[in-house]
């Protein structure tokens, strides 16, 4: 599962790197297209903040 995520925020980091080199050369996009690149930064951020799912290891001093 914690690979999937993984795979899924660089997946998103990476179309935000390239979108902006392709857009450029197209016509201007409707208004709704304009709000893609901030719910990919939205959505990347609740990856980055949200807990992992990784079990908390406790460990004691002998």
């Amino acid at each position: 599962m914690r690979w999937i995520m993984v795979m899924i925020m660089m997946a998103l980091a990476a179309s935000l790197l390239v979108l902006p080199l392709l857009l450029p050369s197209l016509p201007p996009p409707p208004s709704m297209l304009l709000f893609v690149p901030v719910l990919i930064m939205i959505l990347l951020l609740f990856l980055a903040l949200s807990p992992s799912q990784a079990p908390t290891v406790i460990t004691t001093a002998v």
